[in-house]
């Protein structure tokens, strides 16, 4: 496993838990920390010994804070272009993942730090995390999909106002406006609602699981999600994993998929 300097990485049982850890800053992304990141998700997706990804942040008070401010205090309407395209980028890749990655969120998601929630194809909460697009508070608006995604999960009504007040608002909240799939008390709850959660998922077909979030994606990547559904039911049909599971069901037995 490569070194890295703002990330903690480790794999245990299939998982790749990825720890942003700047804690001074409250896990802030600086463009070396989205670097980092964007290698780390490659480096997942194309090991097989992982299965499954776990996103998350040092420490009890953030998941992240936001983006490193002193950094964008400096862009200008060219490198600022640059800046956000690059945040897109990667936070695409991780979308896009046909491995599962779940965000346990552990306290704050502002700005940047609720664009990488929303990046991540589950997200888990603790009570106390709180939740905002604020950069209108700055003179700027979300730059890593954020106007897109909280769209996507919030409603176009609720976007708007949480982008244009820049308010925050509780895991509680979150999790009624659907921008949040589980609230737990605490951190060691959240572990064990992550690990339950990604232990099911890991347990079904990998190809399948993959396609899924392939077709539900597919609308999102502006394209005729019902052909990419179809295609996907087909490509599962010619697969081991599509023999061995309809096989089980038949003999009442427990399927053992190998992602072939």
């Amino acid at each position: 496993m490569n070194s890295f300097e703002n990330l903690l990485v480790s794999i245990d049982n299939k998982v790749m838990s990825i720890t942003i850890n700047r804690p001074a800053s409250l896990n802030a992304l600086n463009i070396e920390t989205i670097r980092e990141l964007g290698e780390v998700i490659e480096i997942a997706k194309n090991n097989s010994e992982v299965a499954g990804i776990v996103i998350t942040g040092a420490g009890d008070k953030s998941f992240v804070a936001g983006a490193d401010i002193a950094e964008i205090a400096e862009l200008n309407e060219v490198n600022a272009r640059k800046f956000a395209e690059n945040g897109q980028a990667v936070f695409e890749e991780i979308e896009n993942c046909e491995k599962p990655v779940i965000a346990a969120v552990n306290g704050f998601a502002l700005g940047g730090g609720c664009e990488l929630a929303m990046a991540c194809h589950i997200r888990l909460a603790v009570k106390s995390a709180k939740f905002g697009q604020p950069e209108v508070n700055l003179g700027l608006i979300p730059g890593y999909g954020g106007t897109q995604r909280l769209t996507q999960l919030a409603g176009k009504g609720r976007a708007l106002e949480l982008m244009m007040t820049g308010d925050l608002i509780s895991a509680e909240e979150a999790y009624r406006m659907g921008l949040v799939n589980h609230v737990v008390e605490d951190s060691k709850e959240l572990e064990n609602k992550v690990d339950a959660i990604m232990n099911k998922i890991l347990s079904k077909a990998p190809l399948a699981v993959g396609m899924v979030i392939t077709c539900v994606n597919a609308v999102f990547n502006e394209e005729n999600g019902y052909q990419v559904e179809a295609n996907g039911f087909a490509h599962c049909c010619q697969t081991e994993d599509k023999e061995e599971g309809t096989k089980a069901f038949l003999e009442k037995r427990k399927p053992e998929f190998k992602g072939q």
